[in-house]
Protein backbone atom coordinates (compact mmCIF):
# COMPACT_ATOMS: atom_id res chain seq x y z
CA UNK A 1 0.00 0.00 0.00
CA UNK A 2 1.23 3.56 -1.12
CA UNK A 3 1.95 5.61 1.99
CA UNK A 4 -0.67 8.27 1.11
CA UNK A 5 -3.21 5.12 1.07
CA UNK A 6 -1.80 4.28 4.74
CA UNK A 7 -2.17 7.60 6.03
CA UNK A 8 -5.66 8.32 4.25
CA UNK A 9 -6.41 5.21 6.18
CA UNK A 10 -8.61 6.56 9.54
CA UNK A 11 -9.68 3.34 10.61
CA UNK A 12 -8.32 3.69 14.09
CA UNK A 13 -8.73 7.25 15.62
CA UNK A 14 -6.08 8.61 17.84
CA UNK A 15 -8.22 8.61 21.16
CA UNK A 16 -8.50 12.73 21.04
CA UNK A 17 -10.27 12.17 18.09
CA UNK A 18 -12.49 9.53 19.41
CA UNK A 19 -12.94 11.57 22.74
CA UNK A 20 -14.40 14.35 20.89
CA UNK A 21 -16.39 12.31 18.79
CA UNK A 22 -18.33 10.84 21.53
CA UNK A 23 -18.68 14.36 23.03
CA UNK A 24 -19.97 15.79 20.07
CA UNK A 25 -22.57 12.75 19.97
CA UNK A 26 -23.30 12.41 23.30
CA UNK A 27 -24.44 16.28 22.69
CA UNK A 28 -27.03 15.15 20.31
CA UNK A 29 -28.82 13.39 22.75
CA UNK A 30 -32.02 15.23 24.34
CA UNK A 31 -31.65 12.20 27.15
CA UNK A 32 -28.37 13.92 28.10
CA UNK A 33 -30.05 17.63 27.95
CA UNK A 34 -32.84 16.67 30.25
CA UNK A 35 -30.41 15.00 32.50
CA UNK A 36 -28.63 17.80 32.56
CA UNK A 37 -31.91 19.63 33.68
CA UNK A 38 -33.03 17.29 36.20
CA UNK A 39 -29.46 18.16 37.43
CA UNK A 40 -29.63 21.68 37.61
CA UNK A 41 -32.62 21.26 39.34
CA UNK A 42 -31.59 19.04 42.11
CA UNK A 43 -28.96 21.85 42.65
CA UNK A 44 -30.72 24.33 42.49
CA UNK A 45 -33.00 22.32 45.45
CA UNK A 46 -29.35 21.72 47.19
CA UNK A 47 -28.70 25.91 46.93
CA UNK A 48 -31.98 26.67 48.48
CA UNK A 49 -31.53 24.39 51.53
CA UNK A 50 -28.08 25.32 52.04
CA UNK A 51 -29.63 28.46 52.15
CA UNK A 52 -31.72 27.98 54.76
CA UNK A 53 -29.84 25.47 56.94
CA UNK A 54 -26.79 28.16 57.32
CA UNK A 55 -29.94 30.84 57.92
CA UNK A 56 -31.77 29.00 60.31
CA UNK A 57 -27.98 27.88 62.20
CA UNK A 58 -26.75 31.36 62.36
CA UNK A 59 -29.83 33.00 63.30
CA UNK A 60 -31.68 30.75 64.68
CA UNK A 61 -29.25 28.70 66.47
CA UNK A 62 -26.54 30.89 66.81
CA UNK A 63 -23.86 28.64 65.18
CA UNK A 64 -20.49 30.26 64.49
CA UNK A 65 -20.76 30.76 60.43
CA UNK A 66 -18.09 27.87 59.73
CA UNK A 67 -20.13 25.37 62.16
CA UNK A 68 -23.02 26.74 60.10
CA UNK A 69 -21.77 26.42 56.42
CA UNK A 70 -20.08 23.28 57.07
CA UNK A 71 -23.66 21.87 58.35
CA UNK A 72 -25.51 23.13 55.48
CA UNK A 73 -22.98 21.61 53.21
CA UNK A 74 -23.51 18.28 54.39
CA UNK A 75 -27.18 18.59 54.45
CA UNK A 76 -27.41 20.12 50.81
CA UNK A 77 -24.94 17.35 49.50
CA UNK A 78 -26.96 14.46 50.93
CA UNK A 79 -30.02 15.76 49.79
CA UNK A 80 -28.21 16.38 46.13
CA UNK A 81 -26.63 12.83 46.52
CA UNK A 82 -29.89 10.96 46.92
CA UNK A 83 -32.05 12.98 44.06
CA UNK A 84 -29.10 12.81 41.86
CA UNK A 85 -28.98 9.25 42.56
CA UNK A 86 -32.84 8.16 42.09
CA UNK A 87 -34.04 10.83 39.78
CA UNK A 88 -31.11 12.05 37.39
CA UNK A 89 -28.77 9.43 37.34
CA UNK A 90 -31.73 6.66 38.01
CA UNK A 91 -28.52 4.68 39.61
CA UNK A 92 -30.95 3.07 42.17
CA UNK A 93 -29.19 -0.33 41.36
CA UNK A 94 -25.32 0.80 42.27
CA UNK A 95 -23.58 0.41 45.34
CA UNK A 96 -25.02 3.39 47.20
CA UNK A 97 -21.78 4.01 49.39
CA UNK A 98 -19.53 3.82 46.44
CA UNK A 99 -21.79 6.41 44.77
CA UNK A 100 -21.69 8.44 47.82
CA UNK A 101 -17.84 8.36 48.08
CA UNK A 102 -17.42 9.55 43.93
CA UNK A 103 -20.34 11.94 44.46
CA UNK A 104 -18.27 13.77 47.69
CA UNK A 105 -14.89 13.81 45.60
CA UNK A 106 -16.81 15.11 42.27
CA UNK A 107 -18.31 17.96 44.51
CA UNK A 108 -15.57 18.66 46.38
CA UNK A 109 -13.49 19.04 42.88
CA UNK A 110 -16.29 21.36 41.59
CA UNK A 111 -15.84 23.41 44.60
CA UNK A 112 -12.42 23.62 44.26
CA UNK A 113 -12.95 24.83 40.75
CA UNK A 114 -15.68 27.09 41.28
CA UNK A 115 -13.10 28.85 43.51
CA UNK A 116 -10.84 29.43 41.46
CA UNK A 117 -13.10 30.87 38.94
CA UNK A 118 -14.72 33.14 42.15
CA UNK A 119 -11.52 34.18 43.43
CA UNK A 120 -10.42 34.98 39.86
CA UNK A 121 -13.65 37.18 38.86
CA UNK A 122 -13.36 38.84 42.50
CA UNK A 123 -9.56 39.96 42.76
CA UNK A 124 -8.58 39.19 39.30
CA UNK A 125 -11.26 41.47 37.70
CA UNK A 126 -12.62 43.32 40.32
CA UNK A 127 -16.15 41.53 39.55
CA UNK A 128 -18.83 42.20 42.37
CA UNK A 129 -18.98 38.73 44.71
CA UNK A 130 -22.40 38.16 44.32
CA UNK A 131 -22.56 37.96 40.61
CA UNK A 132 -19.08 36.66 40.14
CA UNK A 133 -20.53 33.70 42.79
CA UNK A 134 -23.43 32.87 40.53
CA UNK A 135 -21.29 32.81 37.27
CA UNK A 136 -18.54 30.49 38.95
CA UNK A 137 -21.71 28.16 40.04
CA UNK A 138 -22.92 28.15 36.54
CA UNK A 139 -18.96 27.68 35.40
CA UNK A 140 -18.47 24.90 37.34
CA UNK A 141 -21.82 23.21 37.34
CA UNK A 142 -21.31 21.39 33.60
CA UNK A 143 -18.09 19.94 35.05
CA UNK A 144 -20.14 18.57 38.31
CA UNK A 145 -22.56 17.51 35.80
CA UNK A 146 -20.10 15.09 33.66
CA UNK A 147 -17.65 13.86 36.67
CA UNK A 148 -21.05 12.77 38.57
CA UNK A 149 -22.73 10.90 34.93
CA UNK A 150 -19.36 9.78 33.72
CA UNK A 151 -17.94 8.38 36.95
CA UNK A 152 -19.85 8.25 40.48
CA UNK A 153 -23.25 7.25 39.03
CA UNK A 154 -22.11 5.49 35.72
CA UNK A 155 -23.91 1.94 35.14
Amino acid sequence: MPVDEAVADTTIDPPRMRGQARARAALRKPANWAQLVRFATVGASGYVINLVVFAAAVHGAGFDKGIAATAAFIVALSNNFVWNRLWTFRAGEGHAGFQAARFCVVSIAAFAFNLVVLYTLVDGLGMAAVPAQALAIATATPLNFIGNKLWSFKA
